[in-house]
């Protein structure tokens, strides 16, 4: 019908009214049938629709990215090519900001000694706190810096919200938010970005669990040991292999388990302590934009990277001090971290581990990124932190102090399942407004780990006769 204006609407409903009073129901309709089908013969006399082309490129691939056939496929591939640029990209990078900053090292050691400072100071502020924060920074901001851009990148090219419509059936079975989708995957990055990016979702209770069950997905701190002993197993240093080369697919199939894990936590947690339905989700696909590289450089590398950089590092420096203590003040014939090892032997051999992996796992509270060099310190019973070029050399240093395959697949899966990283445990704290929740994300994620570890073990044990 055409539009008409507000009197003149006023108008024809008192005369249909007053139709309807003199001529009754019946011959009322058909007058009014009869005045729209006259309106409709004048509007189509005059109105010209242009003729519908073909379907646009931007529906054409909206059709293949959530297609059920598809979607998951090109998401997984999107994915494994951004994980595939921030391992391999990182690498070149990393080594030169090491090299700096481990130059900077001798520079400020002699510095020390050439002002002839106690011994002991020296220990702690060059090999304790200074080298911590260089292996950290080294580690950490290489990846961060290529993967938060890319990421961001596919946000502001559009693509985000379409993982969000692929997985939301998903997180909805688990009594989650579709949404969460996307706070795991800025996971991949750093799990305190991903407790942050948890602002997105607006139903307090399915805030919650995606920030317990962020650290599902291995963050860039982790990657660096799952790609270290994934490269041993594949190798077959330990006496079996899965294949030479395979090291990339094991952390790939990793990945997949562990978001395996975040689906069936946030079930339960769904289901028990944090009990609800999920709430609706009404996503509406925004149209595909061409990226504002500067603003997408800005926006990742300030307000994240950055971000999360300082406060690992706020962590890492009073981490470095503590680690060099507990490996330089005898305790008896050893050292105090030989001595916690041997505390934790007994646990770690049942959970197909050892005690100095465990000590490296707790003294690698405060980052990611140091557990494999404190494990290595331990093994040499070296005063500070060090690292192997080689795979072959860490390979020998493992098989010497009695790894075997179980052990080298026991230590991917508790590196994954694992307690959080100190900065995540504080975002997690300031993201929720209580502290009991990062309480139970260390209680929970440190029982599911060793339960997980604790059963591959025994398993193993039984059926390979492993030690």
């Amino acid at each position: 019908m055409l539009p008409t204006p507000s009197g003149e609407k006023e108008r024809f409903h008192a005369l249909s009214r007053e139709a309807r009073q003199i001529f009754g129901p019946a011959v009322a309709d058909r007058i009014v049938g009869n005045i729209y089908r006259q309106a409709e013969s004048i509007a189509s006399e005059v109105v010209r629709h242009a003729p519908e082309g073909g379907r646009s490129w931007d529906h054409r691939l909206d059709d293949l990215l959530t297609s059920r056939w598809f979607g998951y496929p090109l998401m997984l591939a999107l994915l494994t090519v951004i994980f595939w640029l921030t391992i391999e990209g990182a690498n070149i990078p990393s080594a030169m900001i090491a090299s700096v900053l481990f130059a900077g090292q001798d520079w400020l050691a002699e510095l020390f000694t050439a002002a002839q400072a106690p011994l002991w100071l020296k220990g702690i502020i060059v090999d304790g706190v200074y080298r911590c924060l260089a292996w950290v920074v080294s580690v950490m901001l290489p990846p961060m810096a290529i993967f938060f851009p890319l990421f961001t990148l596919l946000e502001d090219l559009g693509y985000l919200p379409r993982v969000a419509f692929n997985m939301d059936r998903l997180f909805k079975l688990a009594g989650a938010h579709g949404k969460q989708a996307l706070t795991m995957s800025m996971g991949f990055g750093c799990n305190a970005a991903g407790v942050v990016a948890c602002r997105i979702i607006d139903s307090p209770r399915e805030k919650i669990i995606a920030a317990l069950t962020n650290n599902f997905v291995p963050c860039n701190g982790r990657f660096p040991t799952l790609i270290a002993v994934a490269g041993i197993l594949s190798g077959g240093y330990l006496g079996a292999t899965v294949g030479e080369g395979m090291g990339a697919l094991l952390v790939a199939v990793l990945v997949v388990f562990g978001i395996a894990v975040t689906l069936i936590v946030s079930w339960g947690l769904s289901k028990t302590l944090l009990k609800g339905e999920a709430s609706s989700f009404s996503l509406e696909l925004p149209p595909f934009r061409k990226p504002q590289v500067g603003r997408v450089i800005v926006t990742s590398i300030f307000d994240r990277t950055l971000f999360v950089l300082w406060r690992a590092v706020k962590v890492a420096a009073p981490a470095g001090l503590v680690i060099w203590l507990l490996a330089n003040i005898p305790a008896g014939e050893h050292s105090l971290l030989a001595t916690a090892a041997a505390f934790f032997d007994p646990l770690g051999r049942a959970l197909g581990l050892d005690g100095y992996i465990l000590v490296a796992f707790l003294l690698g509270l405060p980052a990611n990124e140091i557990v494999l060099p404190i494990l290595v310190m331990g093994y040499l019973a070296q005063g500070s932190l060090v690292e192997m070029e080689e795979v072959s050399e860490l390979a020998a240093l493992f098989v010497d102090h009695g790894w075997t395959w179980l052990t080298a697949v026991n230590v991917m899966l508790f590196s994954l399942l694992h307690f959080p990283c100190a900065t995540t445990l504080l975002t997690m704290g300031k993201e929720t407004g209580s502290w009991r929740w990062p309480a139970l994300s260390l209680v929970m994620n440190t029982a599911l780990a060793m339960a997980v570890c604790f059963i591959v073990a025994q398993t193993a044990r039984a059926f390979f006769s492993l030690v």
